[in-house]
């Protein structure tokens, strides 16, 4: 079985939807694949027509690649890189093509696609096909290395953190907020990760940012440095405890690590989000609960899959400041999709 890195798009109808987490849960948990990239992209004429040209297998998928519907304003387009054994194929399987979207449930294409002819008969030639995806991917190895290709070229211009003030009322007061999900959900291939991003949309907040991040050691200790006060004034061995977290985080102990690797990437997977919308970092933190899972309403993430004050699931800025102050720490804006893809 060969390894190989294949990538998924979930389309602008599907993520303003909030079938974004569904999708995720489903593509990696059956295929038991990597998920080692992410990003959003407002994709411009010349990629849209680049892709539809590389999936030559795909016939609507290429008409639909060149509507409208996928270029034009402001679009939330999410696209996914995974990584593994026969990655193209187990991908493919699992997303369905073009003649694969009417059965019930067996592929992604049948259940979150969307397509109909409605025949007028009163007029001539005034039939109606509508034809919505959902979600795309490349079925052979010629189509992902070609999409990958176009994808990396145009990430840096065309991807990143969007915005998306025009979709909501003129005059409603916007934040935007960060979200951590922690890396006790990527211990083996599951449905976790889809399905805290799924709970997070029903804040109805617009997700605009996608990154996998795999902390370093100083990335966390700076991250975590404000807990490291209050532990310490808390709990004798609150350092102790303070380096537990950056452990957990990173993959490493502060004081059990060369200093001079203390910057490299770290060895823990997380994926950060970033939500966008009216109160964003209170919906957020509500649909996430406390700290302690065992004092989180029923229906939080951390109730639902939160073990402890340290492995709770997830983390969430608690303030516009916060967001800013981590955002800056995990350097979000940096492509490392790209990179992954060049590299």
């Amino acid at each position: 079985m060969s390894h190989q890195l294949t990538y998924v798009l979930i389309t602008p109808h599907s993520v303003r939807k909030g079938r974004t987490g569904g999708i995720l849960s489903r593509l990696i948990s059956q295929s038991g694949l990597e998920l080692v990239g992410g990003r959003f992209f407002n994709p411009s004429e010349k990629l849209a027509q680049g892709l539809a040209a590389s999936l030559n297998e795909q016939e609507l998928t290429a008409h639909y690649l060149n509507s409208d519907s996928f270029f034009g304003e402001q679009r939330q387009l999410l696209a996914l890189l995974f990584q593994g054994a026969d990655a193209i194929k187990k991908i493919s399987a699992i997303v369905g093509d073009d003649e694969s979207m009417d059965g019930r449930g067996e592929t992604l294409r049948d259940i979150y696609s969307e397509h109909f002819l409605i025949e007028v008969e009163e007029e001539e030639n005034a039939d109606v096909f509508y034809f919505e995806p959902g979600i795309i991917a490349p079925t052979t190895l010629q189509e992902a290395q070609e999409g990958l290709a176009l994808l990396a070229a145009h990430s840096d211009q065309e991807g990143g953190i969007l915005d998306v003030t025009s979709e909501f009322a003129e005059g409603t007061a916007l934040e935007k907020t960060l979200v951590l999900i922690k890396p006790d959900n990527f211990k083996f291939p599951n449905m976790r990760p889809g399905a805290i991003i799924d709970l997070l949309a029903r804040t109805g907040l617009a997700l605009v940012g996608f990154k996998v991040q795999n902390m370093s050691v100083a990335q966390a200790k700076e991250f975590y440095g404000p807990v490291l006060e209050v532990l310490e004034a808390k709990l004798p061995d609150g350092r102790i405890h303070w380096e537990s977290i950056i452990a957990f985080m990173s993959g490493a102990r502060p004081s059990e690590y060369p200093e001079e690797k203390h910057a490299h990437p770290g060895t823990e997977r997380c994926i950060a989000l970033i939500y966008q919308g009216e109160d964003a970092v209170r919906k957020i933190r509500e649909v996430l609960g406390p700290t302690d899972p065992s004092k989180a309403p029923h229906g939080t993430i951390r109730k639902e899959f939160g073990q402890n004050i340290m492995v709770n699931s997830a983390h969430a800025s608690d303030s516009k400041e916060s967001f800013l102050r981590e955002i800056g720490i995990i350097h979000i804006e940096e492509n490392n999709f790209k990179k992954i893809i060049t590299s």
